[in-house]
């Protein structure tokens, strides 16, 4: 998951050319080794040090040999020296992102095209100042081009993530403030929200959901999967008890998930997050509201509060529930659950 529509950059240079000038100064076999590792030739799919060997009856061994042999002839040649302007550039536009970024992110901020993106990583490797980070369990693939900076970012989203429990749900202003309070010795430059949410899309265990809310990126109320889960999240963007047919809608409207009303309504029914308040009402459990119909919230509150009057009763219930003060009246009326004493106030039987 990453942030969609990020503004694309124009380079100065075309990526293709720059790599196609440097690639000039290898062997035909070398140029076609590489070009093969990184889509460079017609076919934007990569080769794999299997498929190259076998092409040329070689082992993968002798192909990793022969592309960093390749890489290191670049990197020695006049070639790379005339192409200064071109890996300035590249480090100029990569600090101007924030310094680190993921590879997907860094490729798609560059051009939507497969093979110039391809054409770009291969300039990022050839690159001397370019350093990257393969994926790992905690971070997606990503390039820097300052370790410290690097190494900073990665423990202030370990950090983040430590921070929160597993069903948090954090406002996006909310995270990058607390960012922002981790790096407070980081250049000012680094210091936007637009480098903060970058930073926040390299991690594997944080995610933001529909809603632009943050939290870890295995909680449900982040990686909603079902309509339950959909509902959580409208239910408590809402705000207070809402209908299940409004419910419904809005997963539709906000996760393009068709929810079916009827089905919305028994997932509602099933789930202990959500409590039916009214008619066709719901809201979540979190909130505070009692579970259960009329009848258990009067027990509960005569349970909590002793005997009460009638007027007391209702005033108490119509907190909990969205119910007509008739409703609750004729619980009270219900001599199996409930008995009147002589000061006209009600307890449980």
């Amino acid at each position: 998951m990453s942030e969609k529509n990020s503004k694309q950059i124009t380079l100065s240079f075309n990526p293709k050319l720059a790599a196609k000038r440097l690639l000039a100064v290898l062997s035909e076999r070398g140029k076609d080794v590489i070009s093969g590792r990184y889509g460079l030739g017609g076919e934007t799919k990569k080769m794999t040090l299997e498929s190259i060997g076998k092409k040329y009856g070689i082992t993968r061994e002798r192909v990793r040999q022969i592309e960093n042999h390749s890489i290191a002839n670049v990197q020695k040649s006049k070639e790379y020296e005339k192409e200064k302007k071109t890996f300035d550039e590249l480090k100029n536009r990569l600090r101007s992102l924030g310094g680190i970024l993921s590879e997907h992110d860094l490729l798609h901020h560059f051009s939507s095209d497969k093979s110039t993106q391809n054409h770009i990583h291969f300039l990022l490797v050839i690159g001397e100042d370019f350093k990257k980070h393969k994926e790992d369990d905690e971070f997606k693939a990503r390039w820097h081009i300052d370790g410290k900076l690097a190494d900073k970012i990665h423990d202030v989203l370990r950090k983040i993530y430590s921070d929160l429990s597993d069903e948090d749900i954090v406002p996006e202003s909310v995270i990058i403030d607390s960012f922002l309070s981790y790096i407070r010795d980081v250049s000012e430059e680094y210091k936007n929200e637009e480098m903060i949410k970058r930073w926040l899309w390299m991690s594997k265990s944080l995610g933001k959901n529909p809603l632009g809310e943050w939290g870890k990126a295995k909680s449900s109320n982040i990686n909603a999967r079902g309509v339950r889960d959909y509902a959580f999240l409208v239910i408590r963007k809402h705000g207070s008890p809402i209908h299940f047919r409004e419910v419904a809608r809005l997963i539709t409207e906000v996760f393009s998930k068709k929810a079916h009303v009827a089905t919305t309504h028994n997932e509602l029914i099933k789930d202990p997050r959500f409590v039916l308040v009214g008619r066709g009402l719901y809201a979540l459990a979190e909130w505070g509201y009692m579970s259960g119909v009329v009848k258990d919230v009067i027990k509960k509150i005569l349970a909590k509060d002793g005997p009460l009057t009638k007027e007391k009763i209702i005033e108490k219930v119509l907190k909990e529930r969205y119910v007509k003060p008739n409703t609750i009246i004729v619980n009270l009326q219900n001599a199996k659950f409930f008995k009147k004493d002589k000061q006209s106030r009600y307890s449980n039987v």
